[in-house]
């Protein structure tokens, strides 16, 4: 499923979505923003690429962070859950991870997480994190972190999260 399917199913459900990022600096919501109608379940975005701001803006405890790092999936988790809080949405997407050139928080390049949150308009809620290693360069890192997001909205609209 796409990204235009997936916001269907989410007007089909009365259901929104907001994101944050970080190494994807943007593409997710743009993935989600090329859709014509996209307005009609997508909130909003934060691309919260200094690891400061994942604290600061999306709520990720700061002592997680100097602890692990801003390549985590409990730090992935919690972007999700604080850019759904923030933007009063359904579900929530969130990106971290490593394209390169260098690692990063003892990460090697091609480490990546992504997570989900949500609570649906019938109240049930949950989150997920995929633990992704992705190989290529910077920018197809970049593409495939977008399409592994995607595909975990997917997976938890029918009901199969993961994590």
């Amino acid at each position: 499923m796409s990204a235009e399917r997936a916001l269907a199913e989410l007007v089909r459900v009365g259901a929104t979505l907001a994101v944050a990022e970080s190494l994807t600096g943007g593409l997710l919501a743009a993935e989600f923003v090329a859709v014509p109608g996209a307005s009609k379940a997508f909130r909003g975005s934060v691309t919260a690429y200094a690891t400061e701001l994942k604290g600061s803006v999306l709520g990720v405890d700061p002592e997680l962070l100097a602890a692990r790092g801003a390549v985590d999936p409990d730090v992935a988790a919690s972007m999700a859950r604080g850019v759904r809080l923030l933007m009063g949405a359904h579900f929530a997407l969130a990106t971290t991870g490593v394209a390169g050139p260098d690692p990063q928080d003892g990460q090697p390049v091609g480490t990546v997480f992504v997570a989900a949150s949500w609570t649906t308009p019938a109240g049930e809620s949950g989150e997920s994190v995929s633990a992704l290693r992705l190989s290529g360069d910077r920018a197809t890192i970049r593409r495939k972190a977008v399409s592994a997001a995607v595909d975990l909205l997917v997976s938890v609209l029918e009901g199969k999260p993961v994590g």
